[in-house]
């Protein structure tokens, strides 16, 4: 293997040295307990309020309104469940997405198994979901609106300004799961009417196994872990002292340079798409401009995703398909199907992701490698002969 290009960015990233600086004192000799009285545990509980208030700044929220998880899952988890449980005798209808976030998506279809009703709004060819169509949806017994700032797999940003003013004047809650948005574009809750926000610190820079769930104030919101008083009483357990700061640090540091990293990793982004799309039978899949700076998924006609991803990692090439393969599932994603794409042209789906940590080179060696990869998959492959000759 002559290079190592990782190009899986929308499934994690790596910790940024800047993060990791901050959380090995915590991980040593700051092992205090923030709950503990004594001085060693107070000054765990100082580093916690200022990765809080850190948190709060880089998102234009109040320290208040930040309340920490174990991850973007337990966020949305949290916010969906919570405010069933705290609404669900007003109401028990829920409008959502059929894109959605598995964490989202099974979420809700457990809420359903408990008797809530949820609207699964279909979205456009290029993901693209309709504020109309929200508009439309919502009834006398709607409690809540939850739909994903921008799209895992493909990319596109949906209209979240425009869905959450129709939600405040119809007096409805609005979530927005934001685990691939936050830090890679830029978001002022202050100035955004979203009631709640999921985020997860391992997709900018950030540790695995920590997250935060936004609460606007006035949200009421219930205890979603008992146990002792942490997080005021709402979530229970240890806090996570040293990936709170990492998080806090990897999104401080993401935000001030937000303007430059989106100009360099949509540069890269639409070099590889210019490239990519010139082999025949290539299409991109999402919105083709409202889009995540670094996603860039593509179908690959007459080719099995799986395939492509284990000769692109022989070639030193990380990147993730559209198959739901990690499920056991021979079914392509739901994602792909939602916006129209065939199940032979949805098992063709690749999703190339990047980030600043990202270079021209690496693109360029990914356009030198890709071809042959698909030229022999193709080779392989009675459908591409069908296709050659139709």
């Amino acid at each position: 293997m002559s290079r190592f290009v990782y190009a899986d960015n929308a499934a994690t990233t790596k910790l940024s040295k800047t993060a990791l600086a901050a959380m090995l004192p915590w991980l040593e000799e700051g092992y205090g307990n923030p709950s503990s009285v004594y001085q060693l545990g107070r000054a765990s509980r100082r580093a916690l309020d200022g990765a809080r208030d850190q948190m709060a700044k880089a998102l234009g929220a109040k320290p208040e309104e930040i309340l920490f998880t174990g991850s973007g899952t337990e966020a949305d988890n949290w916010a969906l469940r919570g405010v069933c449980e705290s609404l669900g005798d007003k109401g028990k209808h829920i409008i959502s997405s059929n894109i959605e976030h598995p964490a989202i998506a099974n979420t809700l279809a457990d809420l359903e198994k408990q008797g809530f009703e949820v609207t699964y709004l279909p979205v456009d060819a290029d993901g693209l979901l309709s504020a109309e169509a929200v508009k439309a949806a919502i009834r006398p017994d709607t409690i809540l609106i939850s739909i994903m700032f921008a799209n895992n797999e493909i990319g596109t940003i949906q209209p979240i300004a425009e869905i959450g003013a129709i939600a405040r004047e119809q007096g409805v809650l609005f979530h927005t799961d934001a685990v691939q948005a936050v830090a890679h574009l830029p978001i002022t809750l202050s100035e955004l009417p979203i009631d709640l926000l999921s985020l997860s610190g391992h997709k900018f820079h950030g540790p695995k196994g920590v997250g935060a769930l936004y609460v606007r104030k006035g949200v009421r919101l219930p205890t979603f872990i008992t146990g002792g008083g942490q997080e005021r009483g709402r979530r229970a357990g240890t806090e996570n002292v040293a990936g709170i700061i990492g998080m806090a640090t990897a999104m401080d540091e993401a935000v001030k340079h937000l303007d430059a990293s989106m100009a360099k990793v949509t540069a890269l982004r639409d070099r590889f798409i210019a490239g990519i799309t010139k082999l025949p039978a290539v299409r991109l899949t999402g919105h083709p401009i409202k889009r995540l700076p670094g996603i860039a998924s593509v179908v690959f006609e007459c080719i099995e995703g799986e395939a492509m991803l284990l000769m692109l990692d022989a070639a030193g090439i990380s990147a993730s398909s559209g198959s739901a393969c990690s499920s056991g599932s021979l079914d392509p994603s739901h994602v792909l199907l939602a916006i129209g794409l065939p199940h032979e042209l949805a098992h063709g789906s690749v999703r190339f992701s990047f980030s600043e940590e990202n270079t021209e080179a690496d693109v360029d060696y990914m356009l030198e490698q890709i071809p042959p990869i698909v030229a022999k998959l193709r080779a392989m492959s009675p459908l591409w002969e069908e296709h050659a000759h139709a």
